[in-house]
């Protein structure tokens, strides 16, 4: 097999910072060597720092559209005062009513070209919209979720989907209300839908597939073990992701339900491990933080959305005094940015504790640099592939930094990571790699003017 490669200055490897770094790549997209002061031999030369791209552990693709749309007070009627994740949701129900196939696929393409522009190089799709504006299921089964991976291919974004088994409407199997019919599938149902999608696209290095069981209370304790023990049969490693304890209520209607708190419960129902990721996970205890930090599951943290919604602030230094993994993602797309992640994270926890440089590396003290490499880690583990390192075996999926960036000048290797996060808004992304296939060239897709009409044009039919 012929072998592509690329000449980097200087490159973020597994073990550290290395210069003159020759890496080669197959003609599938792994990266199949790694040589460190190296001669450039003829191979492409980076224009700057090359660092592994990050993965976005969390995606609702069409909340792009109507990010923006919920910032008045008071919508809907609702005292001013009471605004909150509820009356939120019940708005994004509204507009979820109008979201066609076709415009699902040009919400979701604009989506990962701008991802791939921030640097993200991966998604996981936390994809519950299924059926039509009835509820009615397409007569294909996966249309929705075909619509999205087609963006995704078109794009060049790597993605692991993760469809949503959505069934009651609250704790203890509640009825689901007329807003949620675009969700719902029975387990026998949905294990199909999985078993459909993996054979349309076995054999895809750019697609893993997974499930996401909604959160504890879209789902029954029965219907939950159900759709992990029929996955667990198709595909024993595959990744499972869950909404959980996002909002203080939704805590206290588990308590009601179950007398446990939602951590606490999952951990003590289902056998949770490397293969899951909790998302948000914001309000927990003592004892729900150190049993989720030695089960092996990942944290999946998406501070400008649970800041926009007002979630509150996750336990990020005490998860992470018990050695915990997290990753970042950007849920709602009020922000698509892996840096804006990355500072809003640290920032919560010196907003709580009143100190300064709250995550950073216990060895060297390095806050950016810490905070990049664990997303790194934890998005590798939630997303099921062999992403976020530059190594053999390991996707071809790499940052070009663009060294006249304002905020890069005069820095280097992790001071420069940091001062990536810290040290300004401009996006020191230059260039970025796929699968070996270079997607971002200075800073642009070649197909981001088609992309962005076909999103305008969406918008237009959706606002009217």
């Amino acid at each position: 097999m012929s072998h592509k490669t690329l000449f980097a200055p200087r490159a973020l490897l597994p073990d550290g910072w290395a210069q003159d770094v020759l890496i080669e790549m197959t003609d599938d997209g792994d990266i199949a060597a790694v040589a460190t002061n190296a001669k450039p031999t003829g191979a492409p030369h980076a224009a700057g720092p090359v660092i592994p791209g990050m993965p976005n552990l969390h995606s609702h693709a069409f909340q792009r559209a109507m990010a923006g749309l919920t910032e008045q007070a008071g919508q809907r009627g609702t005292p001013a005062a009471e605004d909150s994740f509820w009356t939120w949701r019940s708005l994004m129900y509204d507009f979820v009513g109008r979201l066609t196939p076709a415009a699902v696929e040009a919400i979701a393409a604009q989506l990962y070209v701008e991802m791939l522009k921030a640097g993200y190089t991966s998604v996981a799709e936390f994809h519950y919209l299924h059926h039509d504006s009835d509820g009615r299921p397409y007569g294909n089964l996966a249309e929705m979720s075909l619509r999205v991976l087609a963006a995704a291919k078109a794009s060049g974004i790597g993605i692991t989907h993760l469809p949503v088994l959505y069934n009651s409407g609250g704790f203890g199997g509640k009825a689901a209300g007329t807003g949620q019919r675009r969700f719902l599938n029975d387990p026998a149902r949905f294990l199909r839908l999985i078993e459909d999608l993996r054979a349309d696209r076995r054999g895809d290095p750019q697609v893993r597939i997974g499930i996401a069981p909604h959160s504890l209370r879209a789902v029954t304790p029965e219907t939950l073990a159900e759709v992990v023990a029929g996955l667990g049969a198709m595909d024993a490693n595959a990744p499972i992701h869950v909404h959980i304890a996002e909002q203080t209520k939704e805590v206290e209607d588990c308590l009601a339900w179950s007398r446990q708190r939602p951590v606490e419960w999952l951990l003590g129902h289902q056998p949770v491990d490397e293969r899951w990721c909790l998302i948000h996970a914001t309000h927990m205890n003592a004892e729900e933080i150190k049993e989720l930090a030695g089960c092996g599951a990942v944290a999946g943290l998406c501070p400008t959305t649970e800041a926009n919604l007002g979630d509150g602030f996750f336990p990020a230094v005490d998860y992470l005094a018990h050695g915990g993994s997290f990753g970042i993602g950007s849920d709602s797309h009020i922000s698509v940015s892996p840096i804006e992640e990355l500072r809003w994270l640290e920032y919560g926890q010196r907003l709580v504790t009143r100190r300064r440089n709250r995550l950073g590396s216990p060895a060297d003290g390095h806050t950016g640099a810490a905070l990049y490499r664990g997303a790194l880690a934890g998005g590798r583990r939630a997303l099921g592939r062999d992403i976020g390192r530059i190594a053999p075996g390991a996707r071809a999926d790499l940052l070009v930094l663009d060294v006249n960036s304002a905020s890069l000048i005069g820095k280097s290797d992790d001071t420069m990571l940091d001062a990536m996060i810290f040290a300004g808004n401009g996006n020191p992304v230059r260039d970025v790699m796929v699968g070996g296939r270079l997607v971002i060239r200075e800073g642009h897709h070649d197909g981001e003017t088609q992309t962005l009409e076909r999103f305008r044009g969406t918008l237009k039919t959706l606002l009217g």
